[in-house]
């Protein structure tokens, strides 16, 4: 989910401190961003939460090419 890394980027975070502030773990996330996985549910949301947006802003670029 390259949209997860950008927004991770975009506030300077790194993997370990969203998850610090996600409780979600630095590898769950590693493999998110790499694509290797999915994030659905409760996991989208902890990171939304921890990145300041909603849900939708996080997987709305998902399914639209940007």
């Amino acid at each position: 989910m390259e949209r997860l890394k950008t927004l991770r980027r975009l506030r300077a975070m790194s993997q370990e401190e969203l998850a610090e502030e996600s409780g979600v773990g630095r590898a769950t996330i590693s493999r998110i961003e790499r694509g290797e996985t999915g994030a659905h549910g409760r996991t989208l949301r902890r990171l939304a939460a921890a990145l300041g947006v909603g849900v939708e802003e996080l997987v709305g670029a998902e399914g639209d090419g940007a």
